[in-house]
C-alpha cells in the first residue's frame, strides 16, 4: 500500500514512522510519503490560508493551494483522481473511524490523506476533490497530523507482516472476530497478586474452554459507548 499524507509539517510524522509495526510495514514494502503544501502554494511568501468568507476567527486551508499540491503530485486534476484512488480529508465533522472504515482501507492499494490545520480546510475540497471525510472522533484538534497517523496506525496493522504475529490483528476491540464487541480481558504472570487470582481457566490449558471464555467475555463486554449500547 502507498500512503501520501498531505500536511504542513511532514516533520511530524519521523517519530510514527520509527513504531515497531510502522518501520516493519514499511520494510515490507508499503509506503507513507508526505506532501508539503507550502512547497506548491501558488501563492506569494509560502502562504496557504485565508480568513473565512462570513467572517470568524481562524484561518481556512485554501481550495486552490490544495489543488496545487494535489496536480503537482499526480499529475491531474483531482476532480479526476477521485476515481482512481480514495482521497480522504481528516476533519472532525467526517464519519468516525471505526474497524470497519479501517478494514475497508486496508484493502485499498493506495491512499491519500489531506490533513487540515487552523480553522479547518474549505469545503469545496470536501466537495469536490475528496471520496470520505473521516474523524477519529467527536472533538477537534489542532490539525490533521495526529488524526492522519491514528488512521495509518489503524491500518498498517492490518497488513501483513506489520505485526510480529499474523493472527494479533485478527481478535480485537470491534474487530468481525468478536462481532464487533471489545476484546476479551488478558492477564499474565504472577498468577495471584495481593490475592487477586487470574481466572482458573486461563491456567487450566484446556483451549476450548479458554476459548469459549474467552467468546463470553467480550460478549459481555458488548461493544461500548462508540459503537452501540452496552448489554
Amino acid at each position: 500500500m502507498q500512503i501520501d499524507i498531505f500536511t504542513l509539517f511532514p516533520e511530524a510524522f519521523a517519530w510514527f514512522e520509527r513504531q515497531r509495526h510502522v518501520a516493519n510495514a514499511l520494510a515490507g514494502g508499503h509506503r507513507l510519503d508526505y506532501v508539503n503544501y507550502r512547497d506548491h502554494t501558488p501563492l506569494n511568501a509560502g502562504q496557504v490560508d485565508d480568513t473565512p468568507f462570513g467572517g470568524g476567527a481562524g484561518m481556512v486551508l485554501r481550495v486552490d493551494v490544495v489543488e496545487a499540491a494535489l496536480r503537482a503530485r499526480y499529475g491531474r486534476d483531482p476532480v479526476e483522481l477521485r476515481e482512481e484512488r480514495r482521497v480522504v480529508v481528516l476533519a472532525a465533522g467526517g464519519t468516525v473511524l471505526d474497524d470497519g472504515v479501517v478494514s475497508e482501507l486496508a484493502r485499498e492499494e493506495a491512499l491519500t490523506l489531506l490533513s487540515g490545520r487552523y480553522e479547518g480546510i474549505d469545503q469545496r475540497v470536501v466537495d469536490h476533490f475528496a471520496t470520505d471525510e473521516v474523524s477519529i472522533g467527536r472533538y477537534v484538534l489542532a490539525g490533521g497530523e495526529l488524526a492522519a497517523m491514528v488512521l495509518c496506525d489503524a491500518v498498517l496493522r492490518k497488513l501483513p507482516g506489520a505485526l510480529g504475529h499474523p493472527d494479533s490483528a485478527l481478535e480485537e476491540s470491534f474487530s468481525e472476530a468478536l462481532a464487533g464487541a471489545r476484546e476479551y480481558p488478558h492477564y499474565t504472570r504472577p498468577a495471584e497478586y495481593r490475592g487477586w487470582r487470574v481466572p482458573e481457566v486461563l491456567l487450566s490449558g484446556h483451549h476450548a474452554r479458554i476459548r469459549e471464555w474467552r467468546l463470553e467475555q467480550s460478549a459481555a463486554r458488548g461493544a461500548g459507548p462508540t459503537g452501540g449500547p452496552l448489554p
